[in-house]
């Protein structure tokens, strides 16, 4: 793991009014430790660092305190494609995608077996730094969340944080991450701009800019268009489509045709149970499973 990051990048946003000279002062709070969740390990599965997947799952299981939350899931995340998460609310994806970057281990309660491996290290060894996992593994969240200061310090703030001072370095970073987020050309003549002012849209594709200024492997994405109106939505599923050519991206979504669209792998979850999983054409043209053909059809859910 890159051992760059030494503040957790998912920390929430600083409660601090912008500053008249936004790009010079900015100070990031360093966030208090969490307590891991609870682990029951497993015997390590075969480790494989030359393996097409960037994360392989298996036999994943969930606890809640006695809740049953994910159950014996086993599935691997292929690199450099979109994995889209799909299924009824309370099923379990969500809960699965903030597995990959250890953010349960913020939730009191919460118990887990099994094992996730992540380019062959498993991310829940005692060796691990979790920051740094964090810093690999970025998170865009259901509504944008950009952080009370200008678009600059926004893009700038991880690297900040990273201790990195120069202001020539911070620049071309964040240009080249607001250029990957497609939020340039309509930025860079308001960097010192409160980002709060930005749209919805905007917003989400700042937050986007954020994480990618990390230069992180995966793209984490929880429902990242629910709150955008559909020219926003389509603004964020064209970037995706880009951006899957640097990046891995993991997205949970209610909306079929989204996933149909955007994705190349699709995984269906109920109550838990990760029913079925394969290509995106197939899961929506062929699918194996009864409960997944009803669920696409709108039978239920």
């Amino acid at each position: 793991m890159d051992a760059r990051m030494t503040t957790d990048p998912m920390i929430e946003s600083p409660q601090t009014e912008p500053q008249a000279s936004s790009e010079l002062d900015v100070k990031p709070e360093t966030p208090e430790e969490t307590k891991p969740a609870k682990q029951v390990r497993m015997p390590d599965p075969k480790l494989d660092p030359n393996s097409p997947n960037v994360f392989e799952v298996r036999d994943l299981n969930l606890y809640y305190e006695k809740f049953h939350a994910l159950k014996n899931v086993t599935i691997d995340i292929p690199k450099n494609h979109v994995t889209a998460f799909i299924g009824p609310s309370g099923c379990g994806k969500s809960t699965l995608l903030r597995c990959f970057n250890r953010m349960n281990d913020l939730i009191d309660g919460v118990r887990i077996d099994g094992s996730i491996t992540m380019e062959g290290q498993d991310i829940h060894s005692k060796d691990l730094d979790v920051v740094n996992l964090r810093t690999e593994v970025g998170m865009v969240f259901q509504a944008p969340n950009p952080f009370p200061m200008s678009i600059f310090d926004n893009v700038a703030y991880g690297l900040r944080c990273q201790g990195i001072r120069d202001m020539k370095k911070l620049r071309v970073v964040v240009e080249d991450s607001l250029r990957k987020a497609a939020l340039w050309e309509e930025a860079k003549d308001h960097l010192h701009r409160n980002a709060l002012k930005l749209s919805g849209g905007q917003q989400q594709r700042l937050c986007i800019a954020r994480a990618i200024a990390l230069e992180p492997k995966v793209i984490l994405m929880d429902e990242p268009t629910s709150a955008l109106d559909p020219i926003a939505t389509a603004h964020i599923e064209d970037l995706i489509e880009e951006l899957k050519k640097l990046y891995t991206i993991i997205i949970v979504t209610h909306s079929m045709n989204q996933a149909a669209r955007i994705s190349d792998k699709t995984a269906f979850f109920l109550l838990g149970d990760l029913v079925e999983v394969g290509d995106t054409s197939e899961v929506f043209h062929v699918p194996r499973d009864k409960r997944t053909e009803d669920y696409i059809s709108g039978k239920f859910g």
